[in-house]
């Protein structure tokens, strides 16, 4: 800032020498003046822009190349890595206890709370989830497909693998989820590097639902696209396609400028024809027929548009598509009893993730509307870790489910009980990401 000062300073120089020169000076004076005020602000955007490609190029570094072995002194991360106790590959979470960037605030008491009007709920049948657990660092995931590139990586210290989707003409990336049925919802997590005011305002992640299973947007799609640009508010784009020709095309109002910074949680639900977008809390996006009636839109896809190679990067984790996302009110009510693995949870602790409030909203709404009703409340483990530390976990987690619904919702303690059972009633495999992902739950039964 030096330079800064030191232009100013003749600026003002040049102002009081000639304040009270002839008329005929002034042309010149007014041309000096112009040159030093634009002299002054090509100093200070060049300093600003070397903090910028500093910061950019320090928060690069923290990435593992795994074409470059010296940086961090890390190799790749094969699985099998040591699990710290209880349950620490529970990656059915909104990250680890490390997250990849310090403006993660998913653990505390207020992000709980801006959580607590929160009205998504997901599907209660996992179909697919994958944090790459089972994949090597470097690689391509194996349970993914691509007519592009990409390839895993860890962040910081975090035990965190993420897929870097890299940006193109057409190119895709294609997670293996079985055939979308009518009703299902969608979760991923997003991390960026590198978005500035630079950044385009083109630069967007898009999520396609399509009857195209490979590379192309197909006959009948919908799209929703999320911006990074960062000098302006872009919003949201949604469009939908039906037997080629275009229906809708939409740009819904969303400043997500902060929100792409700071690891994002997008939650998705589809029923049938209607299509709701959440980023973090906020919904964004509610078009009640976006999708075409009668067309299978059976394969999700994304694609990334007009980064800056080798500056401008994005990472994808924790996605997770399950069938159902329906209302869990009626059935808690009707049936007595519901599992859910959509309540989250950091790997390996009884920290609430907030984007698992909309359940448990829904169970306060019940205990609100039945006021005789009573629920014991069982928590579930994965077999990841010790038994009795999965045990001892599974009921922790069981209390602070019960605490939200105290603290937030104002239930009476006295009606609500909890139990765990750890890992020892499985429903799913716990050879498999999807199976852990099952077996990960809390259960609500009516006493």
């Amino acid at each position: 800032m030096k330079t800064c000062r030191t232009l100013l300073k003749c600026s003002f120089l040049l102002l009081f020498l000639f304040a009270f020169a002839p008329n005929a000076n002034s042309q010149l004076l007014k041309k000096l003046g112009k040159r030093a005020e634009k002299a002054a602000e090509r100093a200070v955007e060049r300093r600003v822009e070397k903090e910028t490609t500093e910061k950019t190029e320090a928060a690069l570094d923290s990435i593992l190349e795994p074409g470059q072995k010296g940086k961090q002194g890390k190799s790749p991360v094969p699985q099998g890595d040591a699990p710290n106790e209880g349950d620490q590959n529970d990656n059915n979470t909104n990250g680890s206890s490390s997250a990849p960037n310090e403006g993660n605030a998913d653990n505390d008491p207020e992000s709980i709370t801006v959580y607590s009007k929160f009205d998504f709920v997901p599907g209660d049948k996992v179909m697919f989830y994958d944090d790459f657990q089972n994949d090597f660092v470097g690689d391509f995931p194996s349970k993914w497909n691509t007519n592009g590139g990409g390839e895993i990586v860890t962040v910081n210290d975090s035990p965190e693998k993420w897929l870097e989707l890299i940006s193109g003409y057409n190119i895709y990336f294609l997670p293996d989820v079985p055939n979308l049925p009518e009703e299902y919802t969608i979760e991923f997590d997003l991390f960026t590097v590198g978005l500035d005011r630079r950044t385009s305002s083109t630069s967007k992640f898009s999520i396609y639902l399509s009857d195209d299973e490979k590379f192309k947007e197909g006959s009948n799609f919908v799209q929703a696209s999320l911006p990074f640009c960062q000098y302006s508010p872009i919003g949201i784009t949604m469009e939908n396609r039906i037997n080629d020709k275009r229906e809708i095309y939409s740009v819904v109002k969303a400043d997500l400028r902060d929100e792409v910074l700071n690891r994002p949680h997008v939650s998705i639900a589809v029923n049938k024809q209607r299509f709701r977008l959440w980023v973090n809390e906020e919904k964004h996006i509610d078009i009640p027929r976006i999708a075409p009636e009668g067309a299978v839109l059976s394969t999700l896809k994304f694609h990334m548009n007009n980064l800056k190679d080798g500056k401008e990067r994005v990472f994808i984790t924790n996605l997770k598509v399950a069938e159902g996302g329906v209302d869990l009110r009626r059935k808690l009510i009707s049936e007595g009893k519901i599992s859910t693995n959509g309540i989250l949870f950091d790997s390996g602790s009884a920290n609430i993730q907030p984007q698992s409030m909309g359940i448990i909203r829904q169970i306060s709404q019940v205990l609100q509307q039945e006021t005789a009703m009573k629920l014991n409340i069982v928590g579930h483990t994965d077999s990841d870790g010790e038994e009795a530390a999965n045990l001892a976990l599974s009921k922790k987690r069981a209390e602070a489910v019960k605490n939200a619904l105290v603290s937030i919702y104002n239930i009476s303690g006295d009606r609500l009980q909890t139990d765990g059972k750890g890992e020892t009633e499985p429903v799913g495999n716990n050879a498999t990401p999807d199976g852990k992902a099952q077996n990960r739950r809390v259960e609500f039964i009516k006493t």
